[in-house]
């Protein structure tokens, strides 16, 4: 055979197998996304549907519905969907999670009134009332008890009230007293020792630095800093010169 001949063979194959792999690369490209669409569905409205209702549509496409929360509504009746997440119409992967707030109908309890009781006392009230509570936070309160109820959301008597719900704050007792810190910079070191142990402060650490600029053991830095508040528990740190 003719190299000539040789050379067009050659390069017929060579087409014919690029040829082929574009189709093959095509056919594979296609599969791929078709499996990725078979595996997708479009959100339905569920606001307004019964939780089972919603439960056996989402079931059906491949879904899993997930109660958020549960809140007052005028417009919805108790265990209706009030709000769903994603919205209707969007596609979403088979197995991805429905986020839903389901109704509890009206508002049929009026918030009590829970200052000035203890945490426990609240609880029970609040149960009683056909709510529950929900976040409890504590902090020091001036004019208050230790466990002592010093603010609430929602407040008393409030009327627009969107969840069963009712967050707290907690008194954890009178505040620490605070102080103003003097100022200890350029005073000896033993003399401000001294002074601090008859307040039951403590000194956690001294650091000596050599310098000509302040006598020895005269304080060139602390912390805290001078005019800071600080309390009973307050630690100081000295540094000195050598």
């Amino acid at each position: 055979m003719a190299l000539g001949s040789r050379i067009r063979t050659l390069l017929r194959l060579l087409l014919l197998l690029t040829v082929l792999g574009a189709v093959a690369l095509l056919s594979a490209i296609t599969t791929i996304r078709l499996t990725i669409r078979g595996r997708q569905q479009t959100m339905p409205q569920l606001v307004g549907a019964p939780l089972d209702a919603a439960q056996r549509v989402t079931g059906e496409l491949g879904m899993v519905l997930k109660v958020e929360d549960k809140v007052f509504s005028a417009r919805f009746a108790p265990g209706q969907i009030v709000s769903q997440q994603p919205s209707p119409g969007m596609r979403i992967k088979v197995g991805q999670h429905v986020h839903v707030l389901l109704s509890l109908g009206s508002p049929r309890a009026e918030i009590p009134n829970l200052i000035g009781t203890s945490l426990r006392a609240a609880q029970i009230t609040a149960i009683q009332r056909g709510l529950s509570v929900g976040g409890v936070a504590a902090m020091p309160w001036p004019g208050s008890e230790n466990d002592q109820v010093v603010a609430q959301d929602p407040l008393p008597r409030a009327t627009d009230v969107h969840s069963p719900v009712v967050n707290l704050l907690v008194s954890l007792g009178e505040p620490p007293p605070a102080y103003l810190c003097p100022n200890f910079v350029g005073q000896p070191m033993a003399t401000v020792r001294r002074e601090l142990e008859k307040e039951n402060l403590k000194v956690s650490g001294v650091t000596s630095i050599p310098t000509t600029a302040a006598p020895k053991s005269t304080i060139l830095f602390q912390s805290p800093p001078p005019g800071s508040k600080i309390g009973p528990d307050a630690v100081f740190t000295f540094q000195v010169a050598e």
